[in-house]
């Protein structure tokens, strides 16, 4: 495996947040989503209803608040 064969990490920026919400996430000092995040967020903000499972600390609560700005 080489670095071209890994995935791009994904940031804040990508998630499609509005501006008031991303400029609010990196002044408290967020600097990437967890993965949780990183795989709900763009759902929610589509509209899709979803349910997701990870560890407790790992971002879920943030990630339904993200999206709503």
């Amino acid at each position: 495996m080489s670095s071209a064969d890994l995935p791009t990490p994904i940031t804040f920026d990508d998630l499609g947040l509005l501006e008031p919400v991303l400029r609010a996430v990196k002044e408290v000092g967020y600097e990437s989503p967890s993965p949780i995040q990183a795989a709900s967020i763009p759902l929610l903000l589509a509209g899709e209803d979803i349910v997701g499972q990870a560890q407790t600390g790992t971002g879920k609560t943030a990630a339904f608040a993200l999206r709503d700005g």
